[in-house]
């Protein structure tokens, strides 16, 4: 079944069920069942299974899954069996707590080059990467063939340098900036907006 026919929902529950099989493994276990991911996840046995089912058969009933088995294939299906290059455009304080976050790494994504149009940020460090002059992200990032990027930019400057990552070959937009982004239907965007999620939960407060 070609991945592009399973719905988004579905999709974007899989990394949740992947970093509930890594936590367990890191445990020591070695088998679960739907119904303890669920317990854990707050999703029900029913709708992982169904999920899981869009995929193949990972289980059998009354012994439930193998942990590293299903993990491995998700990895597998999420394409995250292999280390992604990505770059990062802005390296204002949000860029640099996320350039500095280890997670990425461990979860298949490697930045590779950091970019910033800001004279006074080029040229200085961050971890271990320095700043590069946003002018040339087209040229060094379609060299790089770099396919993932993240987007850490003023709302107002998210869709130009979201159009030049587009022409340099990115494929994959993960974006911070608090705007929807007019890309081609090929290129897969990703919106992070840390208000919109509070705005979300504070519906529930009295």
């Amino acid at each position: 079944m070609q991945a592009k026919s399973i719905p988004d929902i579905v999709i974007g529950r899989l990394p949740i069920y992947l970093r509930a099989l890594q936590h367990m493994l890191r445990e020591g276990r070695q088998v679960t069942s739907s119904q303890e991911l669920g317990e854990r996840l707050g999703i029900s046995a029913a709708q992982i299974r169904k999920d899981l089912s869009q995929f193949g058969e990972f289980g059998k009933q009354g012994t439930g899954y193998t942990i590293k088995f299903l993990a491995d294939r998700l990895q597998e299906i999420l394409h995250v069996d292999r280390v992604w290059r990505v770059a990062m455009i802005g390296a204002g304080d949000l860029g640099r707590a996320l350039a500095h976050y280890g997670g990425f790494a461990e979860r298949g994504f490697q930045i590779e080059m950091i970019y910033d149009s800001d004279p006074e940020k080029i040229g200085t460090k961050v971890g271990n990467f320095v700043v590069r002059d946003s002018a040339n992200l087209l040229a060094e990032i379609k060299a790089e063939s770099i396919q993932v990027a993240m987007l850490v930019v003023p709302a107002a400057f998210a869709q130009p340098v979201a159009e030049q990552l587009v022409e340099a070959g990115v494929k994959a937009i993960l974006n911070y900036a608090p705007v929807n982004l007019s890309v081609p239907a090929d290129v897969h965007v990703q919106h992070i907006d840390p208000s919109t999620h509070l705005q979300r939960m504070t519906y529930y407060l009295e």
